[in-house]
C-alpha cells in the first residue's frame, strides 16, 4: 500500500478553506489527526477522497505550502469597511464555472456573426444615475409598464430576467455550486457577479438569496455592465458606508432603474402610516418593499430610524418567506444556466460543434435526459 508525504499544514490550510466543520471530517476520515500530526501519512485513495471532500484540487495538497488564491474578478465585497480577501471554494468554483460558460459563448457568437452590444461601458461613473437607468429601461424594455401584469413583485424577476436575456446578457441565478445541492452558496459571502464583455455579457445572482435581495441584485449587476465593468459584489439595496464609490453609483442606478424618483413622488401620499404605504407602492411598482423603503429614504419621505426598524423587520419577514418556496427541478436547471447559453449550447452540441461530454460539464447535467429536457424547455429540441 502505497502513501504519500503530505505537509500536515496543507491539511490544515484545506480545511480552514472548505469551511467544513472539522468534526464532521473527522469522522469521515479517522486518520485524519494522525495525518496533521504526521504520525502517519494517507494513502493516494485517501488523499484524494480527502481532496473531494474539501473540494481542493488533489495537487494543491502536494505542494510545499499553501496557494494564495484570489478571486479572479474585481472584489468589490467589503465586510466592515475592509476588502474580503479570502474566497470560499463554492465562489471560486462558481467563478470559474461562469468564466468558462462566459467563453464558451464568447467564440459561439462571434462565428454566428453577432454584433457588439453597445450598452455594455456606454456609461461612465460621472454620468447621471438618472439617465443611466433611463438607458437601461429603454434597451431592456422594463419600466412600468412592462411589469403592470405581474401579479407581484415576486413574480416580476421572471420577465426581468428574460428582458436582459433578449438584451443580449447571460443571466445566471443558483443557489448551489453547478447543480450540487450538498455545496450552497452564501448570500453573506457575495450576491452575484457581472463579467462585462461587449459580445458575451454574464451576469450570476446568488440564488440562496431571497428573490426580493435577487432582483436589486439583477439591476445592480446590469448597471456593472453599463460601466463595462467586471465585479464581483456584495451590496444590497440598503445604502451603507464604506463601500467603493462605483458600488455606490451602481446601487443608485439600479434603485432608480426600478422606482424612479419622479413617478414615485408622484404616488405618495402625506401622512399615510408605513404599514398602508409599503403594500400600496409595491403593487404599484412590482419591486420588494425593501426597494421601496430606500426610496423612501431616497425621498425624504422616512428618516433613517424609521428606516433602520422597517428595514429589519422586513428582511426577516423575507428571509423566512423564502425558506418555504420550492421550485420545478427543470426550470431550476435551466435558471441556473440561463436560456440564452442553454439553448446555444444545446443545438451546438446536437450539431456536433461542441462534445457532450463538454456540453454536459458547463450544463452542470449528468443524465442524457436532463440534457434533453432542457433541450425542449429552451426550444432547441422537438
Amino acid at each position: 500500500m502505497t502513501r504519500v508525504p503530505v505537509n500536515p499544514e496543507l491539511l490544515r490550510w484545506a480545511i480552514d478553506r472548505s469551511r467544513k466543520d472539522r468534526e464532521e471530517l473527522v469522522a469521515r476520515f479517522e486518520k485524519l489527526p494522525e495525518w496533521e500530526s504526521g504520525q502517519t501519512r494517507p494513502t493516494c485513495k485517501q488523499l484524494e477522497a480527502f481532496a473531494r471532500a474539501v473540494h481542493v484540487p488533489a495537487g494543491y495538497l502536494f505542494l510545499s505550502r499553501p496557494p494564495e488564491e484570489t478571486v479572479p474578478i474585481p472584489d468589490f465585497r467589503t465586510l466592515a469597511g475592509q476588502a474580503v480577501t479570502r474566497p470560499s471554494p463554492n465562489l471560486l468554483d462558481t467563478l470559474y464555472a461562469c468564466q468558462e460558460r462566459q467563453g464558451w459563448y464568447r467564440d459561439f457568437a462571434r462565428i454566428g456573426g453577432q454584433p457588439e452590444l453597445a450598452f455594455v461601458g456606454s456609461a461612465r461613473i460621472e454620468t447621471p444615475p438618472e439617465l443611466v437607468a433611463a438607458s437601461m429601461r429603454q434597451t431592456l424594455d422594463f419600466g412600468l409598464a412592462a411589469r403592470r401584469d405581474c401579479r407581484s413583485w415576486a413574480e416580476a424577476l421572471r420577465p426581468f430576467v428574460d428582458r436582459a436575456d433578449a438584451a443580449g446578457v447571460l443571466v445566471m441565478i443558483s443557489g448551489v455550486v453547478m447543480n450540487n445541492t450538498h455545496r450552497p452558496l452564501d448570500p453573506a459571502e457575495f450576491r452575484g457577479f457581472a463579467l462585462a464583455d461587449p459580445i458575451a455579457p454574464l451576469i450570476f445572482v446568488n440564488g440562496a438569496d431571497t428573490k426580493a435581495a435577487q432582483i436589486f441584485t439583477l439591476a445592480h449587476e446590469l448597471a456593472h455592465l453599463w460601466l463595462g465593468e467586471t465585479a464581483l459584489s456584495n451590496l444590497g439595496a440598503g445604502p451603507k458606508p464604506g463601500f467603493r464609490r462605483e458600488e455606490v453609483w451602481c446601487n443608485t442606478v439600479a434603485a432608480e432603474l426600478l422606482v424612479p424618483m419622479a413617478a414615485l413622488r408622484e404616488h405618495l401620499q402625506k401622512d399615510e402610516p408605513l404599514p398602508d404605504t409599503l403594500p400600496r407602492l409595491t403593487g404599484i411598482f412590482k419591486v420588494s418593499t425593501l426597494v421601496v423603503l430606500r426610496r423612501l429614504l431616497d425621498a425624504g419621505w422616512i428618516d433613517r430610524a424609521g428606516f433602520d426598524s422597517a428595514w429589519a423587520a422586513e428582511n426577516r419577514r423575507l428571509w423566512d418567506l423564502a425558506q418555504q418556496s420550492g421550485g420545478n427541478f427543470y426550470r431550476t436547471a435551466l435558471s441556473r444556466v440561463g436560456r440564452r447559453f442553454a439553448s446555444a449550447l444545446v443545438a451546438d452540441t446536437l450539431e456536433g460543434r461542441t462534445l457532450y461530454r463538454d456540453a454536459f460539464r458547463m450544463l452542470g447535467v449528468s443524465k442524457s435526459k436532463t440534457f434533453d429536457t432542457l433541450g425542449r424547455e429552451v426550444g432547441a429540441m422537438a
